[in-house]
């Protein structure tokens, strides 16, 4: 219990250098540990003084060496390095990245995004004008009129996301999922564990809603990721479970899953047609005859051009020529790009967005069948454990 509570406590104090408040959880804005540990720990962190950064570096470097396993340890190392970060260290962003998610994020080739442009382009109907622009055009065109209808629609999603990640791995059941519509917040969709086997998904009302992403949100944040995850591993792992810096390397491997989770579960384009039968004709929409498979199989791809700018922001390139690249490679429309731009300018937390499309690249060629899936679901595992 004395390095659970000393880890907790580090954590707590490391989150409140970073955002000014306490620990929050998954669906919460402006924090960087989902905690759930005991309230004492997370009050005494509030009550303190503000910590000094090289301080908690010192303490995370004691907790290493006392580490009871190699996950703990990878994790602790992601702390220490943020606080060092913090107390003015500023090692080469893919150096830092390293030491934070337990992978080296990479340059990603831009002939890989006009590989994804290709796909898309193949894959959206048929059209007058460029990639980008058939893509926003079939994406309004799918676009949810009556944002308040979302939550329901949320509810049958998760029914049967949840009935088929189940048939992967046992899932408890009286499990309650609720989706709840937010604004205020930079996030379009987050999963949050409140324990009991009650969650809630939350989803930013100000963001109009892609019916065609219906399922590839839901089983992101609920089932098979990071709803799932966590009602699975809490009662395994315990306290490892409940207090989760999130620039680590577990989150990894849960936004690798989370990208991946729709197409686990809804191989080839079974996602497009449950949409067809159960969801469009709900809200008056003509069935889909895209290759959804496809195209969020490009978005996935597209996440590496996120990684890409924030290695252009940490090279000091000003906002124009970061915003140029995003547009030329992401197919954000203006808007978009705009809206984003804040997110990837340097800053302590800055190698999370690495872990979308390298933590999905890992995943794809590792995740083999359920069996992997279960893993990911139920042990403490780390991006080199994946990768053998």
């Amino acid at each position: 219990m004395g390095w659970q509570r000393d880890h907790a406590m580090l954590a707590l104090r490391l989150n409140r250098l970073l955002t000014g408040g306490r620990a929050g959880d998954a669906g919460a804005a402006g924090t960087a540990l989902i905690y759930r540990g005991p309230a004492e720990w997370s009050e005494r962190a509030a009550a303190e003084p503000p910590a000094v950064p090289g301080a908690l570096a010192e303490e995370a470097e004691r907790l290493m060496e006392q580490a009871p396993s190699a996950y703990l340890a990878a994790h602790v190392r992601a702390v220490r390095a943020v606080a060092r970060h913090l107390d003015g260290e500023r090692l080469p962003l893919a150096d830092y990245a390293r030491e934070c998610l337990g992978l080296e994020p990479r340059w990603v080739p831009e002939e890989v995004f006009e590989r994804a442009h290709a796909e898309l382009d193949a894959a959206l109907p048929k059209a007058p004008g460029s990639v980008g622009d058939r893509l926003r055009a079939w994406q309004a065109a799918r676009t949810l009129g009556d944002i308040d209808r979302l939550p329901a629609l949320v509810d049958r999603a998760v029914a049967e996301t949840r009935a088929r990640t189940n048939a992967i791995v046992p899932l408890p059941s009286g499990e309650v999922v609720r989706c709840r519509l937010v604004e205020g917040v930079a996030f379009h969709g987050a999963g949050d564990y409140e324990g009991g086997l009650r969650s809630t998904i939350h989803i930013n009302k100000a963001i109009p809603f892609n019916l065609a992403d219906l399922l590839y949100l839901v089983s992101h944040e609920g089932h098979p990721g990071h709803i799932a995850e966590s009602v699975l591993k809490e009662p395994r792992l315990g306290e490892w479970q409940r207090v989760r810096f999130m620039l680590s390397p577990s989150f990894v491997l849960s936004e690798g899953l989370g990208l991946l989770a729709q197409e686990v579960l809804f191989p080839g384009n079974e996602a497009r047609d449950w949409l067809n039968a159960y969801v469009y004709p709900e809200v008056g929409l003509p069935p889909d005859d895209v290759d959804l498979a496809a195209v969020h199989h490009a978005k996935n791809v597209l996440w590496g051009v996120w990684g890409n700018a924030t290695f252009l922001a940490a090279e000091g390139r000003g906002d124009a020529e970061v915003a140029a690249y995003l547009s030329r490679w992401s197919l954000y429309g203006d808007g978009e790009v705009a809206a984003v731009l804040g997110q990837l300018r340097p800053s302590p937390m800055s190698p999370y967005v690495f872990g979308y499309f390298h933590g999905w690249e890992l995943l794809r060629r590792w995740v083999r069948g359920p069996e992997q899936v279960r893993r990911l679901l139920t042990e403490a595992l780390l991006p080199a454990d994946v990768t053998a």
